[in-house]
């Protein structure tokens, strides 16, 4: 055994340590715990992405966590369409100064239908000339970070 001069603790701590290493590199090192897991597109179904930059201090949803309503608006947004409001695609403004500041034209906002509402409901997809798509259920007064 090449470990014939090495006491047992020693051994069990370098073990352990090897074992949170390959456990870490399994599933990615964080000080917080990860991000819920999104449908990236990528990789493994169900893998952990982190959290963008863009996303950093929000709260977050997986995109596969949304209203099915939201998850059929993000498809669209994806084809470019065709969107069923003629708002849908248009300049949000971000009055509310819910989302980080950028200039004007850089948000866009969609309607996501809510069952039962007679008009357009509170529910939008935003999205950013970065790529940042964002959730609010509210009318704007709560955001919270699509992780795709």
């Amino acid at each position: 055994m090449i470990f014939r001069n090495v006491p047992r603790s020693l051994l069990r701590l370098l073990g352990a340590v090897f074992l949170c290493a390959a456990l870490v590199g399994a599933v990615g090192c964080s000080a917080k715990s990860p991000a819920p897991a999104a449908s990236t597109g990528a990789g493994s179904p169900g893998a952990v992405p982190s959290t963008p930059g863009w996303a950093k201090g929000m709260a977050t949803v997986r995109a596969a966590e949304l209203p099915q309503q939201a998850r059929d608006v993000l498809a669209l947004i994806d084809k470019g369409g065709p969107y069923a409001y003629r708002q849908d695609g248009t300049v949000f403004g971000n009055f509310e100064k819910a989302l980080p500041k950028q200039k004007r034209g850089y948000y866009h906002e969609f309607t996501v239908k809510t069952p039962g509402e007679r008009d357009r409901g509170a529910r939008r997809i935003v999205t950013g000339e970065g790529g940042e798509f964002f959730y609010t259920d509210d009318h704007y007064k709560t955001f919270e970070a699509v992780l795709r």
